[in-house]
């Protein structure tokens, strides 16, 4: 193969692993390396290269001005009196190089344009059965290298100004510290087919076919060009693409919940609280305090203003890949969260919030971002703000292998609890001290797929760690917990908002805790293969095509299809 990179090369002998064409559907997913759209050298460097070009004309349009009109500045009446010796504008000016200015700023352009021509040149990727790799540089070479074994999840991004040219970028989120692999960028619609793909084949499907394609080479001939036929004629009637539709999400969020929501924030009230002592302070002749209240307030009203924007459009919907999570109003992102992803979730309820009965929801997941990244915190929002039924369809689309009857419990003892009857382990009474407000809340409850930390009275919190995910699992005691005979639990997971601690725990039942959490994990990671969720998908088909009989049976007595596992759509229930 010839390398795309080095004209006239010499081809080089390789083995091209493409993925199976019938996993994928866009062309640039065929092994060989690809390159972006053509107009990604000027949205990844040519837009510092405008700003540039507009500060200069900024600090130069008085003397632009006193060229262009000259009778609007008295300064630019005579030339011949300047010393050209320092500037170069006035030495053009002064000697009438404006043609010879005109060409140096054209030949300028021209270099410019060949940079960035070059460098689109030797930006190029490939898919493979394996991996997403990303090549770029032009005296500096970088190659990147994101398996698909490892995949995380892949975010779509478009930019306000990539939209305006129908362009977005592709963010292959990997399992390391700086991981991940960007593609920047493609037009929109191959960015949607190219994610997909990367989805399928990180699912496992691949692994599937192949076993399924072994096992059927031992069949007869006539039966493997008798399936050949039928998908070719259906691929015929479907096209060569069937269009995918939009799914629709389980969650509707107003616009005035969003910008209420955050002016009833703690960091709201706190910055009026600053205002009125500011207030009157200055009302005292201590004006010096204004200087502390402006920035802050400055800074309050671009946070309030970038989270606000941020939450607009937002949109959680189930797919077959996993949850599709789409935020922003301006930059719009748009994030596949696969099974078996998720590390730990938190819902979480301000005081401020409660008469409202607002939540939001936050998880833990490998962002493959390097820690100096401001943009991680806005990848572990699931949902912003919403109601408690909100809450339950996210909840059920993050964790979608919990059992029904445990939903129930979740919701109504984790986030209202404690109630009569409540199946949760509590502080006992004698160390009430360590957590005088909370003590009766605060507790733990394992199931066989999660641990359950309740946490919180005036900031009712809810961790949901899944136990196929924890890495490790600890006690802690210090001298007043032997005294109150409490221990402390700390599950460890990976970095994230989320906290994985609870205090003040019975000694027995922390022991009996950490038993059972340890043989709970050890049980679900041998069970848990959601790391390939095609094999989930077609166990599911397969036990939903067994027992489908029965299960028109088991409804009412009367024939019909199930109900469907998903939660209903906000509008139907209200």
């Amino acid at each position: 193969m010839t390398d795309p990179n080095v004209p006239g090369s010499e081809p080089a002998p390789h083995v091209t692993s493409a993925p199976p064409q019938t996993l994928v559907r866009s062309p640039l997913s065929d092994g060989e390396w690809q390159r972006m759209h053509p107009l990604s050298p000027l949205l990844r460097g040519g837009l510092v290269l405008l700003v540039i070009v507009g500060v200069v004309v900024a600090n130069l349009r008085d003397r632009l001005l006193g060229v262009v009109l000259p009778w609007l500045s008295s300064d630019f009446d005579r030339y011949d009196n300047y010393d050209s010796s320092n500037d170069p504008i006035d030495y053009v000016i002064a000697h009438n190089l404006y043609l010879v200015a005109i060409l140096v700023v054209f030949g300028v352009i021209a270099l410019l344009m060949l940079g960035f021509y070059v460098s689109w040149r030797f930006h190029t990727f490939r898919i493979t059965h394996d991996d997403v790799e990303v090549r770029s540089g032009i005296l500096f070479r970088t190659q990147r290298r994101a398996p698909l074994d490892r995949v995380q999840g892949v975010n779509l991004t478009r930019p306000m100004v990539a939209r305006l040219f129908g362009l977005a970028k592709l963010e292959v989120v990997g399992a390391g510290m700086d991981s991940n692999v960007k593609l920047e960028y493609l037009s929109t619609v191959n960015a949607e087919t190219v994610r997909a793909d990367i989805l399928r084949l990180a699912s496992g499907q691949q692994l599937a076919e192949t076993a399924e394609a072994r096992a059927s080479a031992s069949g007869s001939r006539v039966s493997a060009l008798s399936t050949t036929m039928s998908r070719e004629i259906t691929s015929l009637i479907e096209g060569p693409e069937a269009p995918v539709a939009e799914p629709e999400s389980v969650v509707d969020i107003p616009v005035v919940r969003i910008v209420v929501s955050h002016m009833v924030s703690p960091s709201t009230v706190f910055v009026l609280i600053m205002g009125v002592a500011i207030v009157i302070g200055v009302s005292l002749g201590y004006t010096w305090l204004l200087l502390g209240f402006i920035p802050a307030f400055l800074g309050l009203g671009a946070y309030w203003v970038s989270s606000i924007l941020r939450s607009l459009r937002y949109s959680i919907a189930p797919t077959p890949d996993g949850a599709r999570i789409t935020f922003g109003l301006l930059t719009t992102i748009t994030e596949t969260i696969p099974p078996g992803r998720v590390h730990a979730l938190e819902v979480a309820q301000p005081i401020l919030w409660r008469p409202f009965g607002w939540w939001a929801v936050k998880l833990n997941r490998l962002s493959g971002r390097s820690a100096s990244d401001t943009t991680t915190d806005q990848f572990t929002t699931v949902l912003p703000v919403g109601t408690a039924a909100d809450v339950e369809r996210v909840l059920r689309l993050m964790q979608p292998a919990v059992p029904e009857m445990e939903w129930p419990l979740i919701v109504q003892e984790g986030m209202f609890g404690p109630l009569e009857h409540d199946s949760f382990t509590t502080t006992p009474k004698r160390a009430w001290w360590i957590r005088p407000l909370s003590w009766k809340r605060n507790g733990f409850r394992l199931t066989d797929d999660l641990l359950l930390l309740r946490r919180g009275t005036i900031w009712r919190n809810l961790s949901i760690l899944p136990l196929a995910r924890l890495q490790s699992f600890a006690l802690h005691q210090g001298p007043f917990d032997r005294k109150s005979r409490v221990a402390s639990a700390h599950a460890h997971v990976v970095t994230g908002p989320v906290s994985a601690h609870l205090a003040a725990v019975d000694r027995d039942a922390a022991l009996a805790m950490l038993t059972d959490v340890a043989a709970g994990t050890v049980r679900a990671a041998a069970s848990d293969h959601s790391h390939r969720w095609a094999h989930i998908e077609e166990a599911n088909h397969s036990d939903d095509a067994e027992g489908r009989d029965d299960a028109i049976a088991v409804i009412d007595g009367k024939s019909g299809e199930p109900e469907t596992a998903w939660p209903a759509h906000p509008k139907e229930t209200e």
